[in-house]
């Protein structure tokens, strides 16, 4: 089986090579397939022989979006409708990876894929509309909201945690946004098991949701990367409030994962376990 990657540094992008196995993994980078280059875009998919195609590029600077809402337009929605219209017009099963961020965080119930979104900030927006994008483009599809994307590679949480936690005895942590860390390993593994489907001839397309579990704040979650890395830096639990930031952040980005085990027996994954890895990679 041949996947043919769309993004090429990222975190999952580097996962899907490294958990890749015996299938076989093509990741293109800027110079074969720029997103601000719709005709490049339109050739990839024109001259591949892939079975499945996955959309691991994206706009993720939150706070940046806000001012720079033209090229997170321009990535996160106009090139990934490019995309699934050239993949529609192949056959090819095209596979996207999406955001918590397209729900407007509140009450504190898990997200349901079917349930009405409404982001806060540019960043979401424009993520929901590369998922009404690949919806309308008419071919076969999945994407797979995730949220809180850690690995020992790219920006994340844990690198960030590791480096302040060991150079300062105190740290004020958000503690009232409440989400499933999860790592670009999992991800990945959920993707290949996802694209072994459609190679097989699955035809059902849809939105699913992946994250890791249990749910945690954000405090809850350094407070674990503290523990497994020997960190003895001590939280200071703090409000959203208290942090404010360019973009607002969903309180709420519990996602409800039950479908994805339903039709593809893909579970939640303790991000617990994914983070040992990390925190030994980075440590």
């Amino acid at each position: 089986m041949r996947v043919l990657v769309f993004g090429e540094n990222g975190q999952v992008a580097t996962s899907l090579r490294k958990r890749a196995g015996d299938i076989d993994v093509i990741c293109l980078g800027r110079d074969q397939a720029d997103l601000g280059a719709p005709d490049m875009l339109r050739a990839a998919i024109e001259a591949t022989d892939a079975d499945v195609i996955i959309n691991a590029a994206a706009y993720t600077a939150v706070d940046k979006a806000e001012t720079d809402s033209d090229q997170a337009e321009q990535v996160n929605h106009l090139a990934v409708g490019t995309m699934a219209r050239a993949a529609a017009k192949r056959g090819i099963p095209f596979l996207h990876i999406s955001t918590d961020y397209v729900f407007p965080g509140d009450g504190d119930q898990p997200w349901q894929p079917d349930d009405e979104t409404g982001a806060l900030g540019v960043y979401g927006a424009t993520k929901r509309r590369g998922e009404e994008a690949i919806e309308m483009a008419g071919g076969v599809y999945a994407v797979l909201r995730t949220s809180w994307v850690v690995s020992s590679t790219g920006n994340n949480f844990v690198k960030t945690m590791l480096r302040l936690g060991a150079d300062r005895d105190v740290l004020t942590i958000i503690d009232d946004q409440t989400g499933g860390p999860t790592a670009a390993d999992d991800i990945a593994d959920a993707l290949l098991t996802m694209a072994r489907a459609y190679a097989d001839g699955r035809k059902d397309s849809g939105i699913y949701h992946f994250s890791g579990a249990p749910d945690c704040t954000w405090a809850g979650f350094a407070a674990e990367i503290f523990d497994q890395a020997g960190i003895t830096c001590e939280i200071t639990p703090i409000p959203t409030t208290d942090y404010p930031t360019p973009a607002a952040r969903p309180l709420n980005s519990r996602l409800d994962c039950s479908t994805l085990e339903t039709d593809f027996g893909i579970k939640r994954p303790d991000w617990r376990k994914s983070l040992v890895t990390i925190v030994k990679d980075l440590t």
